[in-house]
């Protein structure tokens, strides 16, 4: 399935509009995730911790996404946005979002 943020995909036309589809994951990382980030923040450096738990996240809501645009018939989603958000104070869970217009492309 092709999945771009642009509105169009190069060569192809839609053909049909299936409708906006959607996808989430919501992770939290664990306290021992979160004391070594801690630490990392403090020395300086990236966190590979969150680097690949945000992969993850993103990852889920992508596939989300295809399997909802694939259940109305569409095989390919154009306008995905991606949004990130940290949810609570202090407690790690982190939420992305992906969401755009699954079509129909020849």
């Amino acid at each position: 399935m092709i999945v771009t943020t642009t509105p169009s995909i190069e060569g192809q036309s839609i053909t049909r509009y299936c409708g906006v589809v959607a996808g989430e994951a919501i992770l939290g990382a664990n306290m021992f995730k979160d004391m070594f980030a801690g630490i990392r923040d403090l020395v300086g450096g990236r966190s590979a911790t969150y680097e690949r738990e945000l992969q993850k996240a993103r990852e889920i809501a992508l596939r989300e996404l295809q399997e909802r645009a694939a259940a109305l018939g569409a095989n390919a989603v154009v306008g995905v946005d991606l949004d990130y958000e940290v949810l609570g104070q202090g407690n790690g869970m982190l939420m992305v979002s992906a969401s755009g217009t699954a079509v129909v492309v020849q």
